[in-house]
Protein backbone atom coordinates (compact mmCIF):
# COMPACT_ATOMS: atom_id res chain seq x y z
CA UNK A 1 0.00 0.00 0.00
CA UNK A 2 1.29 3.53 0.06
CA UNK A 3 4.18 4.50 2.00
CA UNK A 4 3.18 7.97 3.55
CA UNK A 5 -0.12 8.85 4.84
CA UNK A 6 -2.14 12.00 2.83
CA UNK A 7 -4.43 14.15 4.52
CA UNK A 8 -8.19 13.96 4.58
CA UNK A 9 -8.54 17.47 2.66
CA UNK A 10 -5.45 15.60 -0.21
CA UNK A 11 -6.86 16.96 -3.39
CA UNK A 12 -6.52 15.07 -7.17
CA UNK A 13 -3.44 17.22 -8.03
CA UNK A 14 -1.68 16.17 -4.33
CA UNK A 15 -2.11 12.96 -5.63
CA UNK A 16 -0.66 13.39 -8.95
CA UNK A 17 2.18 15.73 -7.82
CA UNK A 18 3.51 12.48 -5.85
CA UNK A 19 4.82 11.36 -9.38
CA UNK A 20 4.72 14.54 -11.38
CA UNK A 21 5.90 17.05 -8.57
CA UNK A 22 6.36 21.14 -9.46
CA UNK A 23 10.08 20.60 -9.97
CA UNK A 24 9.59 17.93 -13.01
CA UNK A 25 6.66 20.42 -14.41
CA UNK A 26 9.07 23.40 -14.01
CA UNK A 27 12.09 21.89 -15.98
CA UNK A 28 9.52 21.44 -18.86
CA UNK A 29 8.88 24.89 -18.98
CA UNK A 30 12.91 25.58 -18.84
CA UNK A 31 13.41 22.83 -21.75
CA UNK A 32 10.43 24.24 -23.64
CA UNK A 33 11.65 28.17 -23.56
CA UNK A 34 15.48 26.35 -24.32
CA UNK A 35 13.62 24.24 -27.35
CA UNK A 36 11.94 27.47 -28.85
CA UNK A 37 14.76 29.76 -28.55
CA UNK A 38 17.34 27.32 -30.81
CA UNK A 39 14.28 26.51 -33.03
CA UNK A 40 14.07 30.38 -33.76
CA UNK A 41 17.47 30.71 -33.95
CA UNK A 42 17.97 28.11 -36.69
CA UNK A 43 14.59 28.83 -39.21
CA UNK A 44 14.01 32.48 -38.40
CA UNK A 45 12.05 34.04 -35.25
CA UNK A 46 8.52 33.56 -34.07
CA UNK A 47 6.99 36.98 -33.33
CA UNK A 48 4.06 35.19 -32.03
CA UNK A 49 6.34 33.20 -29.45
CA UNK A 50 6.41 34.72 -25.72
CA UNK A 51 8.31 32.50 -23.19
CA UNK A 52 6.24 29.93 -21.36
CA UNK A 53 5.29 30.08 -17.48
CA UNK A 54 4.81 27.43 -14.79
CA UNK A 55 0.93 28.03 -15.18
CA UNK A 56 0.58 27.84 -18.62
CA UNK A 57 2.66 24.87 -18.34
CA UNK A 58 0.02 23.26 -16.27
CA UNK A 59 -2.99 24.25 -18.32
CA UNK A 60 -1.39 22.94 -21.02
CA UNK A 61 -0.79 19.72 -19.27
CA UNK A 62 -4.89 19.86 -17.96
CA UNK A 63 -5.73 20.29 -21.67
CA UNK A 64 -4.18 17.19 -22.99
CA UNK A 65 -5.83 15.19 -19.67
CA UNK A 66 -8.93 16.32 -20.16
CA UNK A 67 -8.88 13.95 -23.42
CA UNK A 68 -8.76 11.10 -20.96
CA UNK A 69 -12.20 11.47 -20.24
CA UNK A 70 -14.10 13.45 -22.93
CA UNK A 71 -11.83 11.03 -25.69
CA UNK A 72 -12.32 13.62 -28.49
CA UNK A 73 -10.70 13.02 -31.47
CA UNK A 74 -8.18 15.80 -31.20
CA UNK A 75 -7.22 18.11 -28.61
CA UNK A 76 -8.45 21.18 -30.76
CA UNK A 77 -11.86 20.06 -30.18
CA UNK A 78 -11.87 21.63 -27.00
CA UNK A 79 -11.90 25.58 -28.99
CA UNK A 80 -14.54 24.29 -31.56
CA UNK A 81 -18.10 24.97 -31.86
CA UNK A 82 -18.36 20.87 -32.29
CA UNK A 83 -19.81 18.27 -30.21
CA UNK A 84 -16.32 17.71 -27.83
CA UNK A 85 -16.42 21.71 -27.64
CA UNK A 86 -15.54 22.86 -23.73
CA UNK A 87 -16.71 26.07 -23.34
CA UNK A 88 -15.86 25.90 -19.85
CA UNK A 89 -11.74 25.54 -19.95
CA UNK A 90 -11.49 27.39 -23.34
CA UNK A 91 -11.07 30.29 -21.75
CA UNK A 92 -8.25 29.36 -19.79
CA UNK A 93 -5.79 29.66 -22.65
CA UNK A 94 -6.36 30.74 -27.17
CA UNK A 95 -6.00 27.81 -29.28
CA UNK A 96 -3.45 29.38 -30.93
CA UNK A 97 -1.16 30.04 -27.44
CA UNK A 98 -1.88 26.22 -27.13
CA UNK A 99 -0.56 25.08 -30.32
CA UNK A 100 2.55 27.42 -30.34
CA UNK A 101 3.33 25.49 -26.41
CA UNK A 102 2.38 22.27 -28.44
CA UNK A 103 5.06 23.06 -30.84
CA UNK A 104 8.18 23.47 -28.96
CA UNK A 105 7.01 21.62 -25.90
CA UNK A 106 10.02 19.73 -24.36
CA UNK A 107 11.12 17.61 -21.58
CA UNK A 108 15.23 17.59 -23.21
CA UNK A 109 15.56 20.57 -25.31
CA UNK A 110 19.61 19.53 -26.42
CA UNK A 111 21.00 16.06 -26.96
CA UNK A 112 24.33 15.76 -25.15
CA UNK A 113 27.41 14.39 -26.74
CA UNK A 114 27.97 11.25 -24.63
CA UNK A 115 24.28 10.30 -25.25
CA UNK A 116 23.18 7.22 -27.45
CA UNK A 117 20.02 6.35 -25.95
CA UNK A 118 17.34 6.66 -28.38
CA UNK A 119 14.95 7.92 -25.12
CA UNK A 120 17.04 10.90 -24.34
CA UNK A 121 14.29 13.10 -24.93
CA UNK A 122 12.08 11.35 -22.29
CA UNK A 123 14.51 9.42 -20.06
CA UNK A 124 15.36 12.43 -17.27
CA UNK A 125 11.24 12.04 -17.04
CA UNK A 126 10.81 8.06 -16.88
CA UNK A 127 13.45 8.15 -14.29
CA UNK A 128 11.88 10.60 -11.78
CA UNK A 129 8.47 8.87 -12.52
CA UNK A 130 10.25 5.94 -11.52
CA UNK A 131 11.55 7.25 -8.45
CA UNK A 132 8.25 8.50 -7.55
CA UNK A 133 6.86 5.20 -7.95
CA UNK A 134 9.15 3.35 -5.73
CA UNK A 135 8.66 6.00 -2.97
CA UNK A 136 4.99 6.26 -3.05
CA UNK A 137 3.94 2.44 -3.04
CA UNK A 138 5.15 -0.78 -1.72
CA UNK A 139 3.16 -3.76 -3.48
CA UNK A 140 2.38 -6.63 -2.85
CA UNK A 141 3.97 -9.89 -3.23
CA UNK A 142 2.46 -11.13 -6.06
CA UNK A 143 3.05 -9.30 -9.14
CA UNK A 144 2.27 -10.09 -12.59
CA UNK A 145 4.62 -8.48 -15.75
CA UNK A 146 2.90 -7.79 -18.97
CA UNK A 147 1.68 -4.96 -21.68
CA UNK A 148 -1.29 -3.17 -20.91
CA UNK A 149 -3.93 -2.46 -22.77
CA UNK A 150 -4.00 0.82 -24.30
CA UNK A 151 -7.81 2.06 -25.44
CA UNK A 152 -8.01 3.39 -28.86
CA UNK A 153 -10.00 6.08 -29.68
CA UNK A 154 -13.80 4.88 -30.55
CA UNK A 155 -14.63 7.83 -32.32
CA UNK A 156 -11.18 7.78 -34.08
CA UNK A 157 -11.38 4.29 -35.04
CA UNK A 158 -14.79 4.60 -36.38
CA UNK A 159 -14.51 7.45 -38.81
CA UNK A 160 -10.79 7.25 -39.99
CA UNK A 161 -10.08 5.59 -43.50
CA UNK A 162 -8.34 2.38 -43.45
CA UNK A 163 -4.83 3.59 -44.70
CA UNK A 164 -5.21 6.02 -41.43
CA UNK A 165 -5.90 2.77 -38.99
CA UNK A 166 -2.57 0.97 -40.39
CA UNK A 167 -0.67 3.99 -39.95
CA UNK A 168 -2.47 4.80 -36.23
CA UNK A 169 -1.61 1.36 -35.42
CA UNK A 170 2.11 1.43 -35.95
CA UNK A 171 3.67 2.45 -32.93
CA UNK A 172 7.16 2.25 -32.55
CA UNK A 173 7.62 0.77 -29.22
CA UNK A 174 6.14 -1.79 -26.83
CA UNK A 175 4.85 -1.13 -23.42
CA UNK A 176 5.82 -3.18 -20.65
CA UNK A 177 5.16 -3.06 -16.89
CA UNK A 178 5.56 -4.49 -13.85
CA UNK A 179 1.96 -4.21 -11.26
CA UNK A 180 1.19 -4.91 -7.84
CA UNK A 181 -1.42 -7.50 -9.01
CA UNK A 182 -3.40 -7.03 -5.60
CA UNK A 183 -4.09 -3.27 -6.13
CA UNK A 184 -3.62 -2.40 -9.82
CA UNK A 185 -0.65 -0.29 -9.00
CA UNK A 186 2.05 0.10 -12.18
CA UNK A 187 5.60 -0.33 -10.08
CA UNK A 188 7.70 -0.01 -13.41
CA UNK A 189 7.57 0.56 -16.96
CA UNK A 190 9.87 -0.53 -19.52
CA UNK A 191 9.66 0.57 -22.82
CA UNK A 192 11.30 -0.69 -25.72
CA UNK A 193 12.13 0.53 -29.19
CA UNK A 194 11.71 -0.57 -32.72
CA UNK A 195 15.12 0.62 -33.43
CA UNK A 196 15.46 -0.43 -37.28
CA UNK A 197 14.94 -4.37 -37.79
CA UNK A 198 17.78 -5.35 -35.93
CA UNK A 199 18.09 -8.33 -33.00
CA UNK A 200 16.60 -5.59 -31.04
CA UNK A 201 13.81 -4.28 -33.35
CA UNK A 202 10.02 -5.10 -31.83
CA UNK A 203 9.23 -7.14 -34.54
CA UNK A 204 12.20 -9.40 -33.54
CA UNK A 205 10.98 -8.84 -30.06
CA UNK A 206 7.51 -10.54 -30.96
CA UNK A 207 9.58 -13.85 -32.24
CA UNK A 208 12.26 -14.12 -29.99
CA UNK A 209 11.85 -15.18 -26.49
CA UNK A 210 15.49 -14.12 -25.58
CA UNK A 211 14.05 -10.66 -25.88
CA UNK A 212 11.47 -11.35 -24.07
CA UNK A 213 13.46 -12.58 -21.19
CA UNK A 214 15.99 -9.38 -21.09
CA UNK A 215 12.41 -7.07 -20.57
CA UNK A 216 11.73 -9.26 -17.63
CA UNK A 217 14.97 -9.06 -16.28
CA UNK A 218 14.82 -5.23 -17.14
CA UNK A 219 11.76 -4.88 -15.17
CA UNK A 220 12.69 -6.68 -12.00
CA UNK A 221 15.94 -5.10 -11.58
CA UNK A 222 15.05 -3.63 -8.78
CA UNK A 223 13.43 -6.76 -7.10
CA UNK A 224 15.72 -9.01 -6.56
CA UNK A 225 15.93 -10.06 -2.78
CA UNK A 226 12.57 -9.03 -1.60
CA UNK A 227 10.83 -12.60 -1.86
CA UNK A 228 8.17 -11.31 -4.67
CA UNK A 229 5.98 -13.58 -6.92
CA UNK A 230 6.30 -12.53 -10.67
CA UNK A 231 3.32 -14.25 -12.68
CA UNK A 232 4.54 -14.59 -16.29
CA UNK A 233 2.42 -14.97 -19.78
CA UNK A 234 3.94 -17.58 -22.62
CA UNK A 235 6.17 -15.25 -24.32
CA UNK A 236 8.03 -14.52 -21.36
CA UNK A 237 7.69 -18.30 -19.17
CA UNK A 238 11.20 -20.18 -19.43
CA UNK A 239 13.12 -22.60 -17.40
CA UNK A 240 16.44 -20.76 -18.05
CA UNK A 241 14.67 -17.45 -16.65
CA UNK A 242 12.85 -18.62 -13.63
CA UNK A 243 16.51 -20.35 -12.46
CA UNK A 244 18.20 -17.01 -12.52
CA UNK A 245 15.64 -14.80 -10.93
CA UNK A 246 15.43 -18.19 -7.88
CA UNK A 247 19.09 -17.20 -7.81
CA UNK A 248 18.01 -13.58 -6.70
CA UNK A 249 15.19 -14.61 -4.67
CA UNK A 250 12.19 -13.90 -7.22
CA UNK A 251 10.08 -16.57 -7.79
CA UNK A 252 7.72 -17.12 -10.53
CA UNK A 253 4.52 -18.93 -11.59
CA UNK A 254 4.19 -18.60 -15.60
CA UNK A 255 1.90 -20.06 -18.41
CA UNK A 256 3.82 -21.92 -20.56
CA UNK A 257 2.94 -22.27 -24.51
CA UNK A 258 4.99 -25.19 -27.40
CA UNK A 259 4.29 -22.19 -29.46
CA UNK A 260 5.63 -18.96 -28.04
CA UNK A 261 7.53 -20.21 -25.09
CA UNK A 262 11.26 -21.23 -24.85
CA UNK A 263 10.74 -24.92 -23.56
CA UNK A 264 14.55 -25.56 -23.28
CA UNK A 265 15.62 -27.71 -20.68
CA UNK A 266 12.00 -28.94 -20.14
CA UNK A 267 10.72 -32.82 -20.69
CA UNK A 268 9.01 -33.06 -23.99
CA UNK A 269 7.06 -36.05 -22.47
CA UNK A 270 4.82 -32.91 -20.78
CA UNK A 271 5.19 -31.04 -23.36
CA UNK A 272 3.26 -33.43 -25.78
CA UNK A 273 -0.39 -33.88 -25.53
CA UNK A 274 -1.47 -37.54 -24.22
CA UNK A 275 -3.31 -39.53 -27.09
CA UNK A 276 -5.95 -41.18 -23.46
CA UNK A 277 -9.01 -39.50 -23.12
CA UNK A 278 -8.36 -37.17 -19.84
CA UNK A 279 -11.04 -35.52 -17.76
CA UNK A 280 -11.26 -32.06 -16.35
CA UNK A 281 -9.27 -31.73 -13.57
CA UNK A 282 -6.98 -33.81 -13.87
CA UNK A 283 -2.89 -33.03 -14.38
CA UNK A 284 0.50 -34.18 -14.50
CA UNK A 285 3.47 -32.92 -12.96
CA UNK A 286 7.13 -33.25 -13.07
CA UNK A 287 10.28 -31.73 -10.64
CA UNK A 288 13.51 -30.34 -10.89
CA UNK A 289 14.62 -28.87 -7.30
CA UNK A 290 12.15 -25.74 -6.41
CA UNK A 291 10.97 -26.05 -9.90
CA UNK A 292 7.10 -27.58 -10.98
CA UNK A 293 6.24 -28.05 -14.52
CA UNK A 294 2.44 -29.08 -14.64
CA UNK A 295 0.26 -30.06 -17.05
CA UNK A 296 -3.33 -29.25 -16.62
CA UNK A 297 -6.77 -30.43 -18.52
CA UNK A 298 -9.49 -28.65 -18.19
CA UNK A 299 -10.82 -29.03 -21.92
CA UNK A 300 -7.49 -28.43 -23.19
CA UNK A 301 -3.95 -28.85 -21.90
CA UNK A 302 -2.50 -25.89 -20.11
CA UNK A 303 1.03 -26.09 -18.89
CA UNK A 304 2.39 -24.20 -16.07
CA UNK A 305 6.22 -23.49 -15.11
CA UNK A 306 6.48 -22.37 -11.04
CA UNK A 307 9.09 -22.38 -8.38
CA UNK A 308 6.47 -20.64 -6.31
CA UNK A 309 3.88 -23.03 -5.20
CA UNK A 310 4.25 -26.95 -4.42
CA UNK A 311 2.73 -28.41 -6.76
CA UNK A 312 0.85 -31.29 -4.52
CA UNK A 313 -0.91 -27.91 -2.76
CA UNK A 314 -4.59 -28.33 -3.89
CA UNK A 315 -6.95 -25.65 -5.22
CA UNK A 316 -9.49 -25.29 -7.24
CA UNK A 317 -11.21 -23.25 -10.52
CA UNK A 318 -14.75 -22.15 -10.19
CA UNK A 319 -16.91 -21.82 -12.75
CA UNK A 320 -20.46 -20.74 -12.95
CA UNK A 321 -21.91 -23.46 -14.95
CA UNK A 322 -19.26 -26.54 -14.17
CA UNK A 323 -19.13 -25.71 -10.26
CA UNK A 324 -15.47 -26.31 -8.98
CA UNK A 325 -12.60 -27.99 -10.84
CA UNK A 326 -9.86 -29.50 -9.09
CA UNK A 327 -6.60 -27.80 -9.77
CA UNK A 328 -2.65 -27.51 -7.88
CA UNK A 329 -2.71 -24.32 -6.00
CA UNK A 330 -0.46 -22.80 -8.68
CA UNK A 331 -3.15 -22.96 -11.35
CA UNK A 332 -5.93 -20.85 -9.26
CA UNK A 333 -3.41 -18.67 -8.36
CA UNK A 334 -2.15 -18.05 -11.68
CA UNK A 335 -6.10 -17.57 -12.79
CA UNK A 336 -6.87 -15.22 -9.91
CA UNK A 337 -3.88 -12.80 -10.55
CA UNK A 338 -4.68 -12.76 -14.26
CA UNK A 339 -8.16 -12.11 -13.96
CA UNK A 340 -7.87 -8.92 -11.52
CA UNK A 341 -5.17 -7.70 -13.98
CA UNK A 342 -7.83 -7.50 -16.99
CA UNK A 343 -10.21 -6.34 -14.57
CA UNK A 344 -7.85 -3.02 -14.34
CA UNK A 345 -7.20 -3.17 -18.10
CA UNK A 346 -11.08 -3.16 -18.51
CA UNK A 347 -11.55 -0.14 -15.95
CA UNK A 348 -8.37 1.92 -16.78
CA UNK A 349 -7.48 1.71 -20.18
CA UNK A 350 -10.21 3.62 -21.25
CA UNK A 351 -8.90 6.51 -19.45
CA UNK A 352 -5.12 7.06 -21.74
CA UNK A 353 -4.98 10.35 -23.11
CA UNK A 354 -6.55 10.61 -26.74
CA UNK A 355 -3.62 12.74 -28.08
CA UNK A 356 -1.20 10.31 -30.51
CA UNK A 357 1.61 12.60 -31.50
CA UNK A 358 3.84 11.53 -34.85
CA UNK A 359 7.14 12.15 -32.17
CA UNK A 360 7.66 8.29 -31.14
CA UNK A 361 8.96 10.22 -27.17
CA UNK A 362 5.97 12.73 -27.18
CA UNK A 363 4.04 9.64 -27.74
CA UNK A 364 5.60 7.25 -24.68
CA UNK A 365 5.52 10.64 -22.59
CA UNK A 366 1.23 10.69 -22.80
CA UNK A 367 0.99 6.98 -21.94
CA UNK A 368 3.84 7.41 -18.73
CA UNK A 369 1.40 10.41 -18.01
CA UNK A 370 -1.70 8.46 -17.94
CA UNK A 371 -0.07 6.15 -16.08
CA UNK A 372 0.62 8.55 -13.39
CA UNK A 373 -2.70 9.54 -13.18
CA UNK A 374 -3.96 5.87 -13.02
CA UNK A 375 -1.93 5.41 -10.27
CA UNK A 376 -1.98 8.49 -8.36
CA UNK A 377 -6.24 7.50 -8.35
CA UNK A 378 -5.44 3.65 -7.03
CA UNK A 379 -3.17 5.90 -4.08
CA UNK A 380 -6.45 7.94 -3.65
CA UNK A 381 -8.77 5.10 -3.19
CA UNK A 382 -6.40 3.85 -0.83
CA UNK A 383 -6.39 6.91 1.29
CA UNK A 384 -8.68 8.21 3.46
CA UNK A 385 -9.16 11.08 1.41
CA UNK A 386 -11.24 8.82 -0.33
CA UNK A 387 -13.70 8.18 2.03
CA UNK A 388 -14.89 12.13 2.76
CA UNK A 389 -15.50 12.54 -1.36
CA UNK A 390 -15.42 9.15 -3.11
CA UNK A 391 -14.75 10.09 -6.51
CA UNK A 392 -15.04 7.71 -9.89
CA UNK A 393 -11.97 7.60 -11.86
CA UNK A 394 -13.65 9.91 -14.31
CA UNK A 395 -14.20 12.29 -11.51
CA UNK A 396 -10.94 12.27 -10.61
CA UNK A 397 -9.34 13.09 -14.23
CA UNK A 398 -11.84 16.03 -13.87
CA UNK A 399 -11.19 17.53 -10.90
CA UNK A 400 -7.20 17.20 -11.69
CA UNK A 401 -7.51 18.99 -15.31
CA UNK A 402 -9.69 21.73 -13.04
CA UNK A 403 -6.99 22.19 -10.61
CA UNK A 404 -4.65 22.23 -13.79
CA UNK A 405 -6.51 25.00 -15.19
CA UNK A 406 -6.62 27.03 -12.04
CA UNK A 407 -10.11 26.68 -12.11
CA UNK A 408 -10.15 24.64 -8.20
CA UNK A 409 -8.73 25.47 -5.48
CA UNK A 410 -5.82 22.63 -4.56
CA UNK A 411 -6.00 22.13 -1.04
CA UNK A 412 -2.72 22.40 1.40
CA UNK A 413 -0.88 19.24 1.23
CA UNK A 414 0.83 20.30 4.43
Amino acid sequence: GPTRKMPLTASAMDFFQLFVPDNVLKNMVVQTNMYAKKYQERFGSDDAWIDVTLTEMKAFLGYMISTSIHHCESVLSIWSSGFYSNKSIALIMTQSRFEKILKYFHIVAFRSSQTTHSLYKIQPFLDSLQNGFDSAFRPSQAQVLHEPLIDEDPVFIATCTERELRKRKKRKFSLWVRQCSSTGFICQIYVHLKEGSGADGLDALKNKPQLHSMVAKSLCQNASGKNYIIFTGPSITSLNLFEEFEKQEIYCCGLLSTRKSDCTGLPLSMLNNSETPQSRGQYRIRMKGNMSLICWYNKGHFRFLTNAYSPIQQGVIIKRKSGEIPCPLAVEAFAAHLSYICKYDDKYSKYFISHKPNKTWQQVFWFAISIAINNAYILYKMSEAYHVTRYSRAQFGERLVKELLGLEDTSPSH
